[in-house]
């Protein structure tokens, strides 16, 4: 592969030209772009998102808490499309200032409660509803390990990896190196952990698996950027068992489907306002 030489200039501008399947959407200020009136439904909760991991992970955990039977936990959510630029019209900036999705509004308090970042939104609801989050201090702190694991290293799986592998306007043989190296690392240490745990924090299943399931699971079960084959996925048999698991619970199921617009179909839905809208 021919290598490219790049001279940084002494100031960096913003060239809007760079390339790259996101290219018309990024730039380097925040706040709206436009005008706009986010729909609204019957239940406390409502979700702006779409179904990307982080989007999974919100309305993965919505569904984990009904399933579990617990009622106030009804949600409806409404589809940004990130692709459109929808995360930055002035409603939805209202709730996250970082444009980004999953987006939460409780309005079961007053005034209503906006949550973002999708950790934040596993963990508010987790201790709202005193489910699926150890309460024995020791495996909570496990459980904080390893949803704070996640936060911090799926950013080099999806902006780093994925973009260079996937997105970007052309291969470039040294970011593919250095992010593919890291997100094997990350597998390796998940492998490990999994040889010895049933679940992230243990033996119970908790938002520290919902948090790292739709980043980590989706790419050993081979949904993630058509790479399962370049990163040897195979060699991390426990990450694979346990994805495998987490894969046929039915929450899981119907949390991955909410705010999905491609795909198979039988897999898509726009919108989710009850248990109803899965049949």
């Amino acid at each position: 592969m021919s290598k490219v030489s790049y001279t940084p200039p002494k100031v960096w501008t913003f060239d809007s030209e760079n390339g790259g399947k996101w290219a018309s959407l990024n730039k380097p200020t925040a706040g709206a772009t436009f005008e706009q009136q986010l729909p609204t439904g019957q239940h406390p909760f409502q979700l702006y998102s779409m179904a990307t991991p982080n989007g999974q992970k919100a309305t993965i955990m919505f569904e984990e808490l009904l399933e579990l039977g617990i009622g106030e936990a009804e949600y409806d959510a409404f589809l940004i499309d990130i692709s459109e630029g929808g995360q930055f019209g002035s409603d939805f900036v209202a709730i996250n200032p970082n444009s980004k999705i999953p987006a939460l509004l409780d309005t079961s308090t007053t005034p209503a409660t906006r949550v973002f970042e999708s950790g934040s939104i596993l963990l508010y609801l987790a201790e709202k509803f005193s489910a699926l989050i150890p309460t024995e201090p020791y495996a909570r702190a496990q459980c904080m390990n390893w949803l704070f694991w996640q936060m911090g290293s799926a950013p080099y799986l999806g902006g780093g990896f994925g973009h260079f592998y996937a997105y970007a306007p052309e291969p470039m043989e040294y970011p593919i190196n250095r992010f593919t190296m890291e997100v094997k690392r990350q597998l390796d240490v998940l492998d490990k952990h999994l040889a010895q745990h049933e679940y992230m924090a243990g033996d119970e299943y908790s938002i520290a698996d919902i948090a790292i399931w739709p980043w980590y699971g989706a790419l050993v079960l081979g949904r993630a950027y058509d790479a399962a084959e370049f990163l040897s996925v195979h060699e991390y048999k426990h990450v694979i068992a346990w994805a495998q698991k987490i894969d046929e619970r039915p929450a899981v199921k119907r949390g991955r489907r909410v705010n999905r617009t491609w795909g198979d179909e039988s897999e898509q839905l726009k919108e989710r306002h009850s248990a109803g809208d899965f049949e």
